[in-house]
């Protein structure tokens, strides 16, 4: 695999091979407007998906060159996601007033459904009020919900989950036939065994193993089948599945038949391309170096010989030579004191065996959810449909394709229903985690929770207060603390520096949007300083960066905004405006400086009393930017 990128490493496309596969285009915000997959990628493209955005930088639509998952988003003022269409149905969505997914409606012809969640204040599930209207239920103690409509639950003395039994509804006659789920768990609350139980007879046995940094690396399948005397038992031999990352993302799954691994968007979870190998085509593939060929046919007697150190490194340079075609003098000169030639021990070179691969690309939904797989002549291998929490409604795969990729950093397992999620197992049908966050310290919390805006929020690491602390910076040490590294924001060493690089990133959509953006400065534990992300008001000439405010722990010190493209004469937009010197001197302002990135590409700052810091050309300026546009 080979990334194709431009300018401050902007993504263009990705090859296979030499061979061009994912191509992309995009808009001067360097935004994602065209991606092309297939061996034709670019114009030819049989798979093109184009994506448009709304003012505000929401994405407004996907759309397909095959109309079957064309994709339109509705937002609200509030940027919550009330409305996704397509081609055979509509969705809309109702929030809470603390932004919870409350209500999910589905429209389609002779369709409309709608379908509440209700939850207890802490996000626990409760009983449907318009199922169970009778329900007394306001909150669950210790955030463990003991049954819901379709299961029993217990939990041990850690709260972990560890039986699940079929509910029977009230007025039907017991016949024991109802199963009951097992879930047994190691000293570090990791699931390793888990098992399913009818008729006291095991349907089925499952056991997980995993890595010394808790990724799990392994796990063997035990299902119930039928012997050749009849008899009903689990097999003898498990199903075993192995399994790759590249840090805390999946990327290799190996089976006894196939290997499949998967390259992901950068900086993402969110999985774009699949490369299935059968285990055959691997083995043709295996071949002996140079100086393993010649150490087992070396010998008279046929044990083979054990050539030094260095031997072999010499044998491995002149292999990769002889494979390019460009022997050097040094290596010839070496095999004429050898009396040998370079034709001599190219013979003795194995060839390279290409093995048959099938690649697919994955069709996400906005949060890095696998709707489709698309082959390279752009037909669909795979395709599902899942509802908000990530459960499967329907699905086609005429191919049996083996596809466990869920929501972002999860791993469906077919055996028990739920998600590897990295630190956790998730279960879909409760919309929650089976245990509680491992790193969650903070009394008060719901450790059990899945984020309750599923449509706009992820839990890639099944570290739902950690994931969230890390992004937002407020976290300097421990697991967070290295997480945040990766997916928080950039931090520095003055308030001017942190500013600064948000400016600069802020800067194209203020000038091409003609439209103020601001934050704030904030200074975390370890005295470091970090950006929050730029906001809108949906003003052209005004925004209030005070009313940003920091993650908690962290302290706000200094406040950053635009001035939009130049395009009003009445304000003067080269310099702090007369407003902007007025929020600075108010009696509210406890801040260290302000900020101002200006069209011309100036760089300014303004202590707490209005007086100037300095003026600097650090930004981009309209010139160079884009020709701002208009309603």
């Amino acid at each position: 695999m080979e990334w194709l990128t431009y300018g401050s490493g902007y993504l263009a496309g990705m090859k296979l091979g030499g061979t061009p596969l994912v191509e992309y285009t995009r808009d001067r915000l360097h935004r994602e407007t065209v991606r092309s997959f297939g061996s034709m990628a670019g114009s030819n493209a049989a798979y093109e998906l184009t994506s448009t955005y709304t003012p505000a930088g929401q994405l407004q639509s996907q759309h397909l060159n095959s109309l079957v998952y064309d994709r339109d988003y509705g937002w609200s003022d509030n940027g919550d996601l009330v409305r996704i269409s397509g081609p055979r149905q509509t969705r809309e969505y109702g929030y809470s007033a603390t932004g919870r997914l409350e209500s999910v409606r589905t429209l389609a012809p002779d369709l409309d459904i709608r379908i509440p969640y209700a939850t207890d204040p802490a996000g626990n599930r409760l009983p449907d009020p318009e199922l169970h209207p009778d329900s007394t239920l306001t909150v669950w103690p210790d955030n463990r919900i003991a049954e819901d409509a379709h299961y029993v639950y217990r939990h041990d003395e850690y709260g972990r989950l560890t039986e699940k039994t079929d509910r029977i509804p009230a007025g039907v006659i017991r016949t024991d036939d109802e199963r009951t789920h097992h879930y047994h768990y190691d000293s570090q609350h990791r699931l390793v065994f888990y098992t399913r139980i009818q008729h006291g007879e095991p349907l089925v046995e499952s056991r997980y193993l995993y890595d010394p940094l808790g990724r799990r690396m392994a796990k063997r399948v035990w299902r119930r089948e039928r012997d050749l005397t009849g008899w009903m038992s689990l097999s003898r031999k498990p199903e075993v599945t192995w399994y790759g990352w590249d840090g805390d993302r999946l990327t290799t799954v190996q089976t006894d038949t196939t290997r499949i691994q998967t390259v992901y968007e950068p900086g993402s979870f969110t999985p774009l391309i699949r490369v299935e190998t059968e285990n055959g085509e691997r083995e043709k593939a295996q071949r002996r170096s140079l100086a393993e060929t010649l150490q087992q046919e070396g010998s008279e007697n046929g044990h083979g010989v054990v050539f030094p150190a260095e031997l072999v490194r010499l044998l491995d340079r002149l292999e990769e030579e002889i494979r390019a075609d460009r022997v050097s003098s040094e290596s010839r000169a070496w095999l004429a004191q050898c009396g040998l030639t370079v034709e001599q021990l190219a013979r003795q070179v194995e060839p390279e065996y290409t093995p048959a691969r099938k690649a697919h690309l994955y069709h996400c939904d906005h949060r890095g959810l696998p709707l489709a797989l698309i082959s390279e002549d752009g037909n669909t291998a795979w395709s599902a449909e899942y509802d908000e929490w990530g459960n499967q409604l329907n699905e086609e795969n005429p191919h049996h394709v083996y596809q466990p990729y869920r929501l972002p950093g999860q791993q469906h397992d077919e055996e028990s229903g739920l998600y590897y999620n990295r630190h956790r197992y998730y279960d879909p049908l409760q919309g929650r985690y089976i245990t509680q966050d491992p790193m969650g310290l903070k009394g008060g919390w719901n450790l059990y929770q899945y984020p309750l805006n599923p449509l706009q929020q992820i839990d890639p690491m099944g570290l739902l207060q950690t994931w969230d602390d890390a992004r937002s910076g407020a976290c300097t040490g421990g697991v967070c603390g290295v997480l945040s590294r990766i997916i928080g924001p950039s931090k520095f060493d003055s308030t001017a520096d942190a500013a600064l690089d948000a400016l600069k990133e802020t800067q194209n959509r203020s000038l091409c949007n003609d439209m103020e953006y601001s934050g704030i400065v904030c200074k975390d534990t370890n005295g470091k300083y970090f950006a929050s992300k730029a906001e809108t008001d949906n003003l052209r000439k005004e925004s209030y960066p005070l009313k940003r405010k920091c993650p908690t722990g962290t302290d706000r010190v200094a406040a950053y905004h635009t001035h939009g493209a130049d395009s009003h004469g009445d304000y003067v937009d080269e310099f702090f405006s007369s407003s902007d010197k007025n929020l600075v001197r108010s009696k509210d302002n406890n801040l260290e400086a302000f900020y101002l990135a200006t069209p011309d590409g100036r760089f300014e700052a303004l202590n707490n009393k209005g007086e100037y810091i300095f003026i600097r050309n650090s930004v981009p300026g309209l010139s160079s930017v884009c020709i701002p546009y208009h309603d």
